[in-house]
């Protein structure tokens, strides 16, 4: 996925509500993901949590196919900042 679909996707996941807190998502060269509430942009600000990822693990944990725990224990997702605010996206992604 491009960051354009992994943006929209991530757009409609939180377009009914999102968290009070913002994530950047870091997806390297591919660029960023930036939530604050239901706000999503592709802006590089601060945040209260950094999730750094690759592009292609987050298209597979937005369809499902990738759970998010099993990203983070496997080395596969990263973050900084705010540990409860990650828990958090488990109701959204």
């Amino acid at each position: 996925m491009s960051l354009e679909q992994l943006t929209e996707s991530v757009r409609e996941k939180v377009s009914g509500g999102g968290i009070d807190e913002s994530v950047k998502f870091d997806l390297g060269d591919t660029g960023k993901i930036f939530i604050q509430g239901s706000n999503v942009s592709n802006e590089d600000a601060d945040a209260d949590c950094t999730i750094t990822m690759s592009a292609e693990d987050m298209s597979d944990m937005l369809s499902g196919d990738l759970n998010p725990t099993a990203a983070f224990m496997g080395g596969k997702m990263k973050v900084d900042g705010d540990m409860s605010v990650a828990m958090k996206l488990g109701s959204i992604v």
